[in-house]
């Protein structure tokens, strides 16, 4: 895996931490992020893939600590990165727990057609059947395959090549722990072999020098009123995005909430609570066009947690506007 000549292309591995990482600590009875970049690629043992690699180890940590301002400046680290001439494509390693939203800033943030590739474990680095070192060779392969290339960022784990707009994690242990939210897969890494079966439709960069961070996110439940709406206005949130009912729906006083909001200057976007489909305003009384005539916008497929990254960064430099033709753009 030694770089023998600096002139070859080669895949930069951007380590972050995760459980891809992490080992059992007996003492206190918890995982905990402790490998080097180095020992991730050690770990690969006879799965090395023969692809020269150069590492940048950007942090350590479990990506539950990863907050929107180190997600960003990941993101345009990798961009940066990106321009080198020598670099073919990217892997990002990262924890599964916020993985998906690191991906999906980082395909608003990234423009250049080199695969960029994140990956993580459900298993730790220690663990007998640990499942990092096949998702970090596979992710490895699609990074260095021509036929990764413009097809935006991209989410390798379990075999399957996702999509960073519809990747998702779909299950809390299982080592086929993310899955696709819209359209399933792009493809899938067979032994050596990187198949593509589709291209997906592609999303133009959101050219952001930072990030808004003030924007929060509400599910709704039965019975819900405005108070956790109110609340976040009251602290001084610039968005909020609700995890709606079905096809967008809320409860008339979180219609009246909404309405506030949007003469006070304050966004609000609607997607649905639903692991799957788009959001649209079709119904009254509470319902999405209500929420529409409050002045909310829909965010079509994206479910809340990616939603919520889009807005804050179109927040940090877009008028409303824009940021409405932006939501556009996941509407289909």
């Amino acid at each position: 895996m030694g770089m023998s000549d600096s002139r070859r292309p080669k895949v930069l591995i951007v380590s972050t931490g995760g459980t891809i990482a992490s080992r059992y600590d007996p003492v206190g009875r918890a995982m905990t992020s402790t490998a080097t970049g180095d020992q991730l690629l050690a770990a690969l043992g006879d799965l090395a893939p023969s692809t020269e690699l150069t590492l940048d180890e950007f942090s350590n940590l479990g990506s539950n600590r990863i907050d929107l301002d180190m997600s960003f400046r990941l993101a345009r680290h990798i961009a940066v990165r990106m321009e080198e001439d020598a670099v073919c494509g990217c892997v990002v390693t990262h924890g599964t727990d916020t993985l998906e939203e690191s991906a999906f800033l980082a395909s608003l943030v990234i423009s250049s057609g080199k695969p960029v590739v994140f990956t993580g474990a459900q298993r730790g680095i220690d663990a007998s059947d640990a499942d990092g070192p096949r998702n970090l060779a596979d992710a490895i392969r699609v990074a260095a395959s021509p036929s990764a290339r413009d097809l935006g960022v991209l989410v390798v784990f379990g075999g399957r090549i996702l999509s960073a707009t519809d990747a998702t994690k779909v299950n809390t242990w299982h080592l086929d722990g993310y899955g696709s939210t819209s359209f399933g897969t792009l493809g899938e890494v067979d032994g050596e072999m990187v198949l593509i079966g589709r291209r997906p439709m592609m999303c133009p960069a959101v050219n952001a020098r930072d990030i808004e961070t003030r924007v929060d996110l509400i599910t709704l439940a039965m019975g819900a009123d405005a108070r956790l709406f109110d609340a976040a206005v009251a602290s001084g949130a610039r968005g909020i995005v609700l995890e709606t009912f079905g096809r967008g729906n809320a409860t008339p006083e979180l219609v009246a909430a909404v309405r506030r909001a949007t003469n006070a200057g304050i966004f609000t976007v609607v997607t649905s609570r639903c692991a799957q489909g788009r959001v649209l305003p079709v119904y009254d009384d509470g319902g999405g066009r209500d929420l529409e005539d409050a002045g909310a916008l829909f965010a079509g497929r994206l479910k809340g947690p990616k939603a919520r990254i889009l807005l804050c960064l179109a927040l940090s430099h877009l008028p409303r506007s824009k940021i409405v033709d932006l939501l556009m753009t996941f509407g289909m």
